[in-house]
């Protein structure tokens, strides 16, 4: 209801100025603006409307960019369709093991394949490494569930949670404690 209103405003704007502007005074200053030029020959005049300028910017520099994209690739689609062709299916000779772009049809899909895309082969591998890593962390974190059950349990050792002291502060304190003692005395 919330976005009703807001797309409504403008309009409840509008209708109260509707008044305003069928004044007759007002609807001439909105109808066509013209600039009278002097001279004899008949009627001279000059539209004044907005300017253009950002709207033809905007155009010309879409068509150079789009121009500059498509002709190059367009060239490239037809040199590889008319001078190379699709692939043809031929007897593979024994012992050759053909590479993972070698299966591709058109020389473009072969070259994206080549250069720019990993191998399904590299792709399976890379899974399975990323599977490894992951049961890898898993047995870690059950080990190290285990010695934290096992530490609470037992309670005979240093734990990660603990902390060493040093005792030279120890040894400071309990000097100055000794010190306190021996000027308060014996009371």
């Amino acid at each position: 209801m919330v976005g009703w209103s807001r797309l409504l405003s403008p309009a409840v704007k509008f209708a109260n100025y509707r008044a305003v502007l069928q004044d007759p005074a007002c609807r001439n200053a909105l109808q066509q603006q013209l600039r009278r030029m002097g001279g004899d020959h008949g009627h001279h005049h000059m539209t004044i409307k907005p300017s253009r300028f950002q709207w033809d910017k905007f155009k010309d520099l879409m068509h150079f960019y789009v121009m500059l994209g498509v002709i190059p690739v367009t060239a490239l689609i037809l040199y590889s369709n008319i001078f190379i062709g699709p692939a043809k299916l031929s007897e593979i000779p024994e012992g050759y093991e053909p590479k993972h772009w070698e299966y591709e049809k058109h020389p473009i899909s072969r070259f994206i394949s080549r250069y720019m895309l990993n191998s399904e082969q590299q792709n399976y591998e890379k899974s399975l490494h990323y599977l490894f890593e992951e049961n890898e962390k898993a047995q870690i974190r059950l080990l190290e569930d285990e010695v934290r059950r096992k530490m609470s349990e037992r309670n005979d050792y240093q734990a990660y949670y603990y902390r060493p002291s040093v005792a030279k502060y120890h040894r400071v304190s309990k000097e100055a404690a000794e010190e306190l003692e021996a000027l308060r005395g014996d009371n």
